[in-house]
């Protein structure tokens, strides 16, 4: 196994244990008016937002002898511990600034972390990493809250949202881009050089996440997943230190980041090619739900003949009756045919003309040349955070029996109607089904469609009956479905290990047993550390 170390390396960074506060030498005492007490023993100032603060002139929080290590596991202590050193920002529970930082996009997860540290930087994030393993708590990762799929309870939460800038190479045609950015940042960099990057379909997902889950976007079907077009990490591992990952610096910790998720550090920088893209041909429209089994049969048929230029998602909807839904389609079933196809226009509609001939007239929307910004109209505008229960599956095809399965399941309707009402099938292939000689364990790359579908909207009450129908309807799936899954496309973290072929799987088993033997980045699809 290659372990080559030769990529830049920051110092590690050890903070000492807790020490008693004394004030230091020619500094004056805090007065009573300049302090309050906290945690019932360090003098501090009061701030009124309620973040933590810093310490007050003349008083330093690591001068005297040191007491015995680790000390308690409170939010106080290791907020006492970093924030000396930190030059983000902390928050502790009640502070404003907690409420707001802690919240995932899928509000069921309600977590509850000891401490959420906002870091300015890669140093900031080395720091709190080192100190959640000196408290023996674990550490979860976000930038925008998307990819939460365990909360952070008890453990120290990095925001990385702070880190958020984009540089665009045009020559090289590269993106230098912050692990706290968002593919909308990335998007309109890189369209100002006619490039554009494998970026997630909604403007609003954070890149990082994304990227080391593999990634699969309006690109993928010509150029791959994003994680095959990531060229060099910064990552902070367990250890606290910084390593830089390419395939020419610990080429292994490269590997396992290109789809192995955050199971191996905190990545503070990434370097993603670019693709040349100016106009694309796509658009959305809707179809009557009458046509949905004549329209997947023919998506089926022809699918293999498809260019990789052209990208595809059918999705069954049920719709309601409600004002932000356009007339034509309120309280009703459609299918709608998301379209987008990079090369010339003329050849994108002599692609996409076998399939709107059979789908007919329809009842909204369509198709038409756009710059590739304007490819965020393709999707619905991004749903606001709720509770939400999903399923996800891949499929080598759509059999005639499978149709049937989804027809019912969006169509159904009485009392007894199913919580899912979007059912999404993209199709793969392409370039994504092509493996490369030196990538990563991003995805299975023998599936033809992978399938979202989705209870959404639904209010706590409501849980328990939604994940009766969403488990029946796994269950109708499973005799069709190849058993793997893609990881960003995954909210159930019990299934993490199907999102992984089985010798890739033991490979990152085996580097995590290096990267993160202790486990500490285990609020995420996790991989255990292998024997």
């Amino acid at each position: 196994m290659n372990r080559r170390r030769t990529g830049r390396k920051g110092p590690e960074l050890v903070f000492p244990c807790t020490r008693s506060p004394r004030f230091a030498a020619g500094r004056r005492p805090v007065s009573p008016e300049e302090a309050v007490l906290l945690d019932g023993q360090l003098p501090a100032p009061i701030l009124p937002r309620g973040d933590f603060p810093l310490p007050p002139a003349g008083f330093d929080l690591f001068d005297g002898p040191p007491d015995d290590c680790p000390g308690p596991r409170s939010a106080e202590a290791l907020a006492r511990r970093l924030h000396r050193q930190f030059g983000g920002r902390l928050h502790l529970p009640g502070a404003i600034g907690y409420d707001a930082g802690r919240l995932a996009w899928r509000r069921d997860l309600d977590q509850q972390p000891l401490l959420i540290a906002e870091a300015a930087d890669a140093a900031d994030v080395a720091r709190a990493v080192l100190t959640a393993r000196e408290f023996d708590v674990p550490v979860g990762v976000r930038a925008t809250g998307h990819g939460t799929v365990r909360p952070t309870d008890d453990g120290v939460l990095l925001n990385l949202s702070r880190m958020a800038y984009v540089d665009v190479d045009p020559v090289r045609a590269t993106a230098r881009v912050g692990g706290g950015a968002r593919w909308g940042d990335v998007v309109a960099a890189a369209a100002r050089f006619g490039l554009a990057p494998i970026s997630g379909t909604s403007s609003a997902l954070g890149v990082a996440g994304y990227t080391l889950g593999g990634g699969v976007g309006w690109l993928s079907r010509r150029h791959g997943f994003a994680a095959d077009s990531l060229l060099r990490a910064e990552v902070v591992t367990a250890a606290g230190t910084r390593l830089v990952a390419g395939p020419d610096d610990d080429a292994d910790l490269w590997w396992a980041l290109r789809g192995g998720g955050g199971n191996f550090g905190v990545v503070t920088e990434l370097q993603l090619r670019l693709y040349p893209v100016r106009e694309v041909y796509g658009g959305v429209a809707y179809f009557p739900g009458e046509r949905a089994a004549e329209i997947l049969a023919c998506h089926r048929d022809h699918a293999a003949d498809l260019p990789d230029e052209l990208t595809t998602a059918l999705t069954l909807l049920r719709l309601p009756d409600a004002p932000g839904v356009p007339e034509p389609l309120r309280d009703r079933t459609v299918v709608a045919v998301r379209v987008c196809h990079t090369g010339p226009v003329e050849w994108g509609r002599r692609a996409l003309a076998p399939l709107l001939a059979v789908a007919g007239p329809p009842l909204f929307g369509g198709y038409a040349p756009m710059t590739w910004p304007e490819t965020a109209a393709l999707e619905d505008p991004q749903p606001g955070p709720q509770i939400v229960r999903e399923h996800t599956d891949l499929f080598r095809g759509l059999s005639d029996e499978l149709i049937d399965v989804l027809l019912a399941e969006i169509g159904n309707s009485g009392t007894t109607r199913s919580p899912i009402s979007v059912i999404e099938l993209r199709h793969v292939g392409g370039a994504l089904g092509r493996p490369l000689a030196d990538g990563g364990p991003s995805g299975h790359r023998d599936a033809a469609y992978a399938l979202i579908a989705v209870a959404p909207h639904l209010h706590a009450a409501q849980l328990p009956v939604a994940r009766g129908h969403v488990a029946a309807f796994a269950r109708r799936l499973r005799p069709y479905a190849t058993g793997g899954v893609l990881l960003n496309f995954l909210s159930d973290p019990s299934r993490t290990m199907a999102a992984y072929r089985p010798a890739d799987l033991g490979r990152l088993a085996a580097l995590k047993r290096i990267y993160d033997p202790e486990n500490i980045f285990h609020r995420n699809h996790n991989i255990p550390p292998g024997p």
